[in-house]
Parts: structure tokens; sequence; C-alpha cells
């Protein structure tokens, strides 16, 4: 199978869609919160918990809760393994609360595992590096490069007309 489209969503935009029996879902929720609610119609759904954060000094001795780390790391791509392996092709959609940081480093990680396309990839320049940084350890032949900040396309930097 082929992984033939990656997007990265917010949590509310993941949530109104139809589910679709040839997307999956890797869905990311803050520690404590409820999980997505989600249409039961896509294929797969991976269910993750962490923080949109860093550590403050990342030699600590054993990972603080709730925070991203290698066990997180081997669950994401022993998913996409799965998932690029299958006998169909699929898209994913890759959620967080915000639809920024957290889904899009998890997506730029999709996209270079299964050498899929990521669309709208000019947004991902807020990926948490954390995350993209713990990825790459675990899989250390791969390549993910966070676009940068192209402010010319975004449109937050743009002055109104009114």
């Amino acid at each position: 199978m082929t992984i033939r489209q990656v997007k990265f969503v917010s949590r509310e935009h993941a949530e109104s869609l139809a589910g679709n029996p040839n997307t999956a879902v890797i869905s990311i929720t803050d520690p404590g919160t409820p999980d997505a609610n989600l249409c039961n119609d896509f294929k797969d759904v991976l269910r993750l918990s962490f923080y949109d954060a860093m550590p403050a000094d990342e030699y600590l001795p054993a990972p603080m809760p709730g925070m991203f780390d290698h066990v997180i790391a081997r669950r994401i791509g022993n998913f996409v393994h799965k998932l690029r392996d299958g006998p169909e092709d699929i898209s994913v959609i890759v959620h967080c609360e915000y639809g920024v940081s957290r889904s899009a480093a998890v997506a730029l990680f999709v996209e270079a595992y299964a050498e899929a396309p990521l669309s709208a990839r000019e947004f991902a320049y807020d990926a948490n590096q954390w995350v993209v940084d713990r990825l790459l350890y675990q899989y250390p032949d791969l390549q993910i490069e966070i676009p940068a900040a192209n402010h010319t396309q975004d449109r937050r930097a743009q002055q109104r007309t009114d």
C-alpha cells in the first residue's frame, strides 16, 4: 500500500470530518483531556497524549510525565509502517489541539517515512522541534526538514485591507 497524502489539522477540524475507510488518523491530545470525538468510519486511529512542550533540561534522568518520548515515537513509527505496508492506498490525517506544532512535526515524519506528499507543507514551519528530534533519534536514516517560515505567504503577517 502507499500513503498517498498526509495532512495536519486542528482537533476542531478533525472532529468535523466525515470518516473515510481510506483515511487513517493520528490523534494527538493534551494529557488529561478527553479523546477527540472522531467519526468511527476512519480506517485506523492512533490516539496519543503528550504536551506541546520541550523539557527545560533534556538530560534529566527519567522522562517527564506527559512529554513526547521514544515510546511514543516508536508507536508512531509502527503505526505508519503498518499503514505503508498494508494492501490499500490510504491518506493520513494528523491532528493536535491547534494543528500547528505537534501535528506538523508528526506529519513531517509521516512524509519522510512513507515518502508521501504533505499538503500545505509550507505551513509546517512551527513544527515542534523536540518531537522531530525524538523521531529522528528513533529513525536516524530519515531526513526531516522543517520548512523555513515564509512570511510573504503567511496570512497572519499580511497587512489588513479595510
